[in-house]
């Protein structure tokens, strides 16, 4: 068995797989076409060999459009990119219908927070809000394909104001409130749009923030982009209205609502939706457009099959507004699900009263990171002290990589009940390249299975599929889906959209991520970023693999980063890992002896990272990921300027210093553990 795989025992068997809406979903497709596709392996083959899948997905997930979309050749046709086709190119729908499907006196949206406030809105309430914000938006000029701003909480306002959007045919983007005035800027004078909503006063962590200044200096400068109406959202802390010059509140910009029914408006499946970012850590942030139809198709497929959410199911994604998980997580509504919105950190007043309101909320579905899990072990809290979680039915992570150690602690300190599952996709597709699904085990430190649709495959540097050879290489899609972007806001030509994901393999999507495949059950082993993949003397690994190894050390540990060092007099790159020591601990040449054993151990000696240091801070972006690349960067020579987009800048600057470093010590010689 290859070093990335184990022969252990699955972690979690599915006790009636033939009840899941994935195995529903096989039979109606092997009933509709006559076919006799008995496993998932072989539903997954047919769904990237014949583009009838996706209309069978349409199908199958009822779709609400005023014209259904035609079969045959027309499921698809060449669009104005050759990488990206039209698809369902007769169908006409609006994506926020699909969401507002209820009307009933049902809870449709429960919204918490560190306040310890819990309101529920019901689906009738919903969409008397969205109609409301709809009417006004409508009287102030709002048409389709005019751009929304908003730089929001996870509230029920922002998702009104992304609904409202979609009904019209407007195209919405969102940052969460605590970005920096530059970061905003970097995004929404690139789509210059017409309307901007912003918090003025938010509390996170306990701590309460003023927003005027910055939203004054965003809104002012915008202005010069041709926005035509900034609107301020009252405090979240006390609930009242704040002015600022030459905007209007929330409530004035309402006033405009004349009663108008709700209206929505019936587009083309590829009509842009949602306007997403990219990480941007080196640079202004490239601007994703993604298509009404794609989002929909893609999220409902993977929330109904994949996460196997049913109606009356509750769904909690934890998310600000500025990732892509927080458009992801709206798709719930469209299969019956309520979702739970939650403003404010989880770890304040404390992570015990996190999870207490987790579990009392009966989730059954939980969205989070491996970062998040990670902390509960650190601060040593058992789940079951808090409660039983019987109603949780799937654990579902994402945002990093999710070590076997983790897999397993986080499996069984939920009670080991419900299924838990890593998925990986982007904000490049809205949507997950590998997912889960409740019909197949769970085996430790693995992704389930490719998702339906997405013609995944593991190429070599030369563009061959090496996926067999159970080695790691280049994750690559190279068939096209509904969720493919229809290009960068701005990007005149393409250029920049076919150099971000089809300049390595023409005409085949390059992801970025390292990855490996387990021959033996298809399962799957993200080893992180390939553009920041480790490759010393010639033997490439992923930086995942050495958090795995670290996950010995959460007691001392708090957090890592480990990059790749070459400077342009370098013959070779040399392998740099950066620790974090958690309060009243400290990195000695005794740690560094025994990190650097258990890497040898665990890995081989060729892994062993030539320099360890403790640092005090690790940067991240704003979405919760690590910047491995800047860093690279940076000690390898390059003179980077942080964008927007890294939640801790200042971080940045603790790296330089290791640029000048001289050659690795030898086996015998001390190790330094701090410049």
């Amino acid at each position: 068995m290859s070093a990335y795989f184990s022969d252990a025992a699955p972690l979690w068997t599915p006790s009636h797989p033939e009840w899941t809406a994935m195995e529903r979903f096989r039979r109606f497709v092997n009933a509709k076409h006559g076919l006799k596709l008995d496993t998932y392996d072989d539903l997954h083959k047919y769904s990237v060999d014949d583009y009838a899948f996706w209309l069978d997905l349409w199908e199958f997930l009822d779709i609400i459009a005023s014209v259904p979309p035609q079969g045959g050749a027309r499921i698809l046709e060449p669009g104005p990119l050759p990488e990206v086709p039209r698809w369902f190119p007769d169908a006409r729908l609006n994506y926020a219908e699909n969401l507002l499907r209820g009307n009933s006196d049902g809870i449709a949206i429960t919204a918490g927070g560190e306040s310890g406030r819990v309101e529920h809105f019901t689906h009738r309430e919903l969409k008397e809000r969205v109609r409301q914000m709809t009417a006004a938006m409508r009287r102030h000029g709002l048409q389709q394909g005019d751009r929304v701003a908003a730089v929001v909480n996870n509230t029920i306002t922002a998702v009104v104001i992304c609904l409202a959007t979609a009904s019209i045919g407007g195209i919405f983007s969102s940052t969460a409130s605590d970005m920096g005035t530059q970061g905003i800027l970097d995004r929404y004078r690139q789509i210059k749009p017409k309307f901007i909503f912003c918090e003025t006063q938010v509390a996170y962590a306990g701590k309460v923030t003023d927003l005027v200044p910055r939203v004054t200096e965003v809104f002012e400068d915008l202005r010069k982009y041709g926005a035509e109406q900034t609107i301020t959202l009252p405090s979240l802390v006390t609930g009242k209205d704040v002015s600022i010059a030459g905007s209007t509140t929330l409530k004035k910009f309402l006033s405009a609502d004349d009663g108008s029914p709700l209206v929505f408006e019936q587009l083309p499946f590829s009509a842009p939706l949602f306007i997403l970012y990219s990480s941007g850590t080196s640079g202004p942030p490239k601007c994703i457009i993604h298509s009404a139809g794609g989002v929909l198709l893609q999220d409902k497929k993977e929330l109904k099959l994949h996460a196997g959410v049913e109606d009356g199911d509750t769904y909690f994604q934890f998310t600000t507004t500025g990732w892509m998980m927080w458009a992801f997580m709206l798709a719930g509504l469209s299969v019956g699900a309520r979702i739970v919105i939650y403003d404010g950190s989880p770890f304040y007043p404390n992570l015990r009263t996190y999870l207490k309101f987790v579990h009392d909320q009966r989730v059954s579905m939980l969205g989070t990171s491996p970062r998040f899990l990670a902390e509960i072990q650190g601060k040593g809290i058992n789940p079951l002290d808090i409660g039983d979680f019987k109603a949780l039915k799937l654990l579902s992570v994402t945002g990093a990589v999710l070590t076997p150690p983790m897999f397993e602690w986080g499996f069984k300190a939920f009670g080991g009940r419900a299924q838990l599952i890593s998925t990986s996709g982007g904000t490049d597709i809205c949507t997950a390249f590998v997912s889960g699904t409740p019909s197949i085990p769970v085996y430790s430190g693995e992704i389930q299975c490719k998702s339906l649709g997405m013609k995944v495959e593991v190429f070599d540097l030369e563009g061959k599929n090496m996926e067999h050879t159970g080695l790691p290489g280049e994750m690559v899609c190279t068939r096209p889906h509904p969720s493919l972007p229809l290009g960068f806001w701005g990007d005149a030509g393409a250029a920049k959209f076919r150099s971000a994901y089809y300049s390595t393999y023409p005409g085949v999507w390059r992801q970025g991520d390292f990855m490996v495949v387990n021959p033996k059950n298809k399962g799957i082993v993200l080893l992180g970023r390939s553009d920041g993949v480790l490759n010393p003397s010639g033997v490439r690994f992923g930086s995942a693999e050495i958090y795995t190894v670290l996950e010995q050390f959460t007691s001392v540990v708090d957090d890592s980063l480990c990059v790749g060092q070459r400077r342009p007099s370098d013959i070779d790159e040399r392998v740099l890992l950066f620790l974090k020591m958690r309060a009243g601990h400290k990195l000695d040449d005794t740690l560094v002896a025994k990190i650097k054993q258990a890497i040898r151990t665990a890995l081989s000696i060729r892994h062993v990272p030539a320099f360890i240091f403790a640092v005090d801070d690790i940067p991240y972006t704003v979405n919760g990921k690590r910047i491995e690349i800047a860093v690279k960067q940076i000690v390898s020579g390059s003179n980077l300027k942080p964008s927007g987009t890294v939640a801790n800048p200042e971080s940045l600057k603790l790296y330089y210093k290791y640029r000048d470093l001289g050659p690795a010590p030898s086996s015998k010689e001390k190790v330094k553990s701090k410049l």
